[in-house]
């Protein structure tokens, strides 16, 4: 607080705002459109179920995993370089994703712009707030801030609906893949406005805060390796299962890494985390609802996407319709949320939001899912009031998170506090697709197996051929079809089947494929009721844990009032 800032006398301020705003909005963009294009991507990389799960989360590993450390060095060698840094590599991240061939490519760009969006949300505020000194015109400036983050959580799925629906070109032949898929024009908007980042940013005021600054390296190193391994343990599971060498050896060198984070922070003068922070209960609770509360809001979007795009086949634009309801309210209750922390106990507004996102995963378990509405499904439209439910929740809980925990540490604490709490809320965004996906294609492999084994039993194939098809999972019948009965053919001649035999039995396959695609669709629906249902669960516990919360922490005190607006600086990053 007391920290000396040294701002460039040369530079436009107006030049700063435009640029800081338009970074975060471009941050957002490229932040939002994976959570859009989920079921998408399913369809156009014919990816297995991990695969599609590192698309989603792969964007908010790269901001999660350096978060603390870019303001850092933002501070210590200026932030307008860091501004080039970041819209540079957005730029390469989504040129990447404009072009990916493969689900390979596809999550490499994913990790790249996650990176970019990653220095680009705290170094875009820090930027505006460095030049703006007075508390309460920063509150002003920092509440625009938030507003355009907002704006592009709103613009982004109406950007990849759009795209897909006016820029696809389909193929030469029926059920040929596109020639040009739609929704590759969005990540090129997106470079564009990178591009004007970059150009605005030239006429920008630098400003640092090095005094007394230094980069935990061991800290940032072993909380980003422990956190890859962790997560990378949980999404291998998906195909591979939990009881895997693989995954369980992850696990262990995650959480041998993310116990050696702790001695490290423990001993270090400066550390990233100061651990102290967790000795107040008030605060334990509240970031323990951060990670549960926004884990139920991205399982809830990451399943909705799949469910609705990649199961029911809907259009790409009525999945952007739908993220528009889901993300819309962060941008119009942007007063209403800032009112309530500010003239009600922050909790009790957190507690109603949890409570609301709850009522929408319960809502949304008991739909049907996974048959496409026009052979009776469920109708999109019917997601649209549970999802709206959703976004308010979410507009009151994500800023209100941020305010009870600075609420409840001393003054001196509130920029540790709000920076813990930030990355603590983007892991439970992390974790919503991959947990998410975990369950989902967990207990759609599950339900897929026995139906399978029946329906290609009755189609004639040999009890061999059945027992090597019923482990492929239900995503792989539903967008690798060819996939499949390639690589069943394949090992069916290596095996020294006759031609004729092999022929036969591809007949019968794909004589079946109505039937088992069908029961694939509906397996998987399953798993993504129970995601929904998971994400209830979370999300009640999480309003039931607000309860506990000390009411006097919660109730609002001079200091803290001035930098609630601040502290909330990423306060909308949706996926």
């Amino acid at each position: 607080m007391s920290q000396t800032i040294s701002v460039a006398s040369r530079g436009s301020v107006r030049a700063t705002f435009v640029a800081a705003y338009s970074a975060v909005t471009l941050a957002q963009i490229t932040n939002a459109l994976p959570g859009a294009l989920s079921g998408t991507f399913a369809v156009e990389f014919h990816t297995s179920g991990a695969g599609l799960t590192w698309i989603a989360g792969m964007f908010l590993m790269g901001i999660v995993v350096f978060e603390l450390s870019w303001g850092l060095l933002g501070d210590m060698f200026g932030r307008k370089k860091l501004l080039y840094v970041g819209a540079a590599v957005s730029i390469v991240g989504s040129v990447m994703a404009a072009m990916a061939p493969t689900t390979d490519m596809m999550i490499v760009a994913q990790a790249i712009g996650g990176i970019g969006a990653g220095i680009l949300f705290p170094i875009s505020l820090s930027m505006i707030a460095a030049i703006t000194p007075d508390h309460r015109a920063r509150a002003k400036v920092i509440a625009t801030w938030a507003g355009f983050l907002s704006l592009g959580a709103v613009i982004s799925p109406m950007l990849a609906g759009f795209t897909a629906q006016f820029f696809t070109v389909p193929g030469g032949a029926p059920g040929a893949p596109n020639a040009f898929s739609g929704w590759r024009a969005a990540y090129l908007v997106a470079a564009a406005v990178a591009v004007l980042v970059l150009l605005i940013a030239v006429k920008a005021k630098d400003s640092a805060a090095a005094e007394g600054r230094k980069l935990d390296l061991p800290g940032q190193v072993t909380l980003a390796l422990g956190l890859i391994a962790v997560l990378y343990a949980t999404v291998t599971a998906v195909d591979a299962g939990f009881g895997s060498a693989q995954v369980i050896a992850s696990y262990i060198a995650g959480g041998i890494l993310l116990l050696a984070f702790v001695v490290i922070e423990s001993r270090t003068a400066q550390p990233l985390i100061h651990l102290s922070l967790f000795k107040n209960s008030s605060y334990s609770i509240t970031g323990i609802v951060a990670v549960t509360g926004m884990f139920a809001f991205l399982a809830i979007c990451f399943s909705t996407s799949v469910a609705v795009s990649g199961l029911a086949l809907a259009e790409t634009w009525k999945i952007g319709v739908l993220f528009v309801f889901i993300q819309g309210p962060a941008f119009a209750f942007i007063p209403v949320v800032g009112w309530l922390i500010h003239h009600v106990a922050p909790r009790w507004v957190l507690t109603a939001g949890f409570a609301l996102m709850a009522v929408s995963g319960f809502w949304l378990s008991t739909f049907a899912l996974g048959t496409p509405e026009t052979f009776g499904g469920t109708p999109w439209t019917t997601f649209i009031p549970p999802l709206l439910l959703l976004g308010i929740g979410f507009a009151l809980t994500v800023g209100s998170v941020t305010a009870v925990a600075i609420n409840t540490v001393p003054a001196q604490q509130i920029g540790m506090a709000s920076a813990t709490t930030n990355l603590l809320r983007d892991l439970g965004f992390a974790l919503g697709p991959v947990i998410g996906s975990a369950i989902a294609f967990g207990i759609g492999a599950t339900v897929f197996a026995g139906p399978l084994a029946g329906i290609l039993g009755v189609a004639g194939l040999p009890a061999d051929a059945v027992a090597g098809l019923v482990y492929v999972p239900p995503l792989g019948f539903l967008s690798g079809w060819d996939g499949v009965v390639a690589q069943f053919s394949g090992q069916a001649a290596a095996s020294g089947a006759p031609a004729q035999a092999v022929d036969g039995m591809v007949k019968a396959l794909v004589a079946a494929k109505p039937h088992i695609q069908g029961v694939a669709g509906t397996s998987l629906g399953q798993g993504f009721q129970t995601v929904y249902l998971s994400a209830g669960i979370a999300a009640t516990l999480s309003a039931i844990l607000t309860l506990f919360i000390s009411a006097r922490s919660s109730a609002p005190t001079a200091d803290a009032i001035a930098e609630t607006t601040e502290a909330n600086e990423e306060a909308a990053v949706i996926d």
